[in-house]
């Protein structure tokens, strides 16, 4: 029996987005898989009173199984408003759907929005393909994004060898034709913990590999053709230098892992940019604690022990994205 988002307490992201493109800030979509991630992203919204989305891929939601998920993203509202939020705005979000048949169901099993990425697909046949995912939710008052350009990098069973910037004389056509309510652009993200290798980067004065910067000129013609449509980026983790760390130091081996610069994303964030996607530093800030707690401890073999480590890492990492890079604090009225 398909269910109704909005008995799950749920919003979609229409009003959201609108408010964050007037206000100059991004809605925080962060990726989640499991228990302690959820409520990692819960408390920090809850109490920085910040809108939020729940992202869940393709990977994740046969990971976790789509009828918890449901049940999982009700107990978040409830969740939220035990923490004192009383009307807090959360969003249960389709991650690089690639498929009609996928988008359906999830719309059908409570999720309030959903992404369908044809972007490896010709043009054309990602506008049909777009537009009929577009067709089934909104008849369901679900809202939709597509994706234009194609970003590099690995995540889940997205794989990309390399980026293609979005066109900006085709995004016009795209969201006219599509009537999707927001557009995923490729102007320099990249999904993984391995965004640009060495040779795409400069070095700084300490040595530290520093990133290219992002194409803001592109974002800025896809502004002007487009005045005032949210748009998204994907692949936006910064990747923390401490977290790298701890994984190094307690027997991980991540060399020359390197993101997005946080200055770039603040940048974003105050333009028509209302949405950024974080997974990898939420799956870094995890990992760091589970290491760090295990190779401290190795008498603990109790799930608890480690996981309250890498909840309370995670929580720290998102509350500073959602101050300090995003500003979307303070941005419920009733919360």
């Amino acid at each position: 029996m398909a269910v109704n988002y909005k008995d799950l307490g749920l919003v979609n992201t229409r009003e959201m987005f609108k408010r964050a493109v007037d206000g100059g800030y991004a809605i925080p979509a962060f990726n989640f898989n499991n228990l302690e991630q959820l409520q990692a992203i819960i408390t920090a919204a809850s109490e920085l009173k910040s809108p939020v989305i729940l992202q869940v891929s393709k990977g994740a939601r046969n990971y976790a199984n789509s009828t918890l998920l449901r049940y999982m993203a009700e107990g978040a509202v409830e969740y939220a408003k035990e923490l004192g939020c009383k009307a807090p705005e959360i969003v249960l979000h389709l991650d690089h759907g690639d498929s009609f048949e996928l988008c359906k169901d999830c719309v059908d099993m409570g999720f309030s929005s959903v992404m369908i990425d044809g972007s490896a697909l010709p043009y054309e046949e990602n506008i049909a393909l777009t537009k009929k995912v577009v067709e089934y939710a909104h008849a369901h008052d679900v809202t939709v994004e597509a994706e234009l350009g194609v970003l590099a990098g690995v995540e889940d069973e997205v794989v990309a060898a390399e980026s293609h910037y979005t066109k900006p004389e085709e995004v016009v056509d795209f969201a006219t034709r599509t009537g999707c309510d927001s557009l995923a652009i490729s102007i320099g993200t990249s999904h993984g913990a391995y965004k640009f290798t060495p040779e795409q980067c400069t070095r700084n004065a300490e040595g530290k590999l520093v990133p290219p910067p992002l194409a803001f000129d592109v974002l800025a013609e896809i502004e002007k053709q487009l005045p005032g449509f949210p748009i998204v980026l994907h692949g936006s983790s910064s990747v923390p230098e401490e977290y790298v760390e701890i994984i190094n130091k307690y027997g991980g081996k991540l060399p020359n892992a390197i993101g997005i610069p946080e200055d770039q994303l603040r940048k974003a964030s105050k333009s028509a940019v209302c949405k950024i996607n974080i997974d990898s530093d939420s799956r870094l800030a995890y990992t760091a604690g589970v290491r760090e707690t295990l190779a401290e401890h190795p008498d603990y073999f109790d799930p608890r022990q480690y996981g309250k480590v890498a909840r309370a890492y995670m929580t720290d990492m998102y509350k500073h994205k959602i101050v300090d890079v995003l500003g979307s604090d303070n941005k419920l009225a009733n919360c």
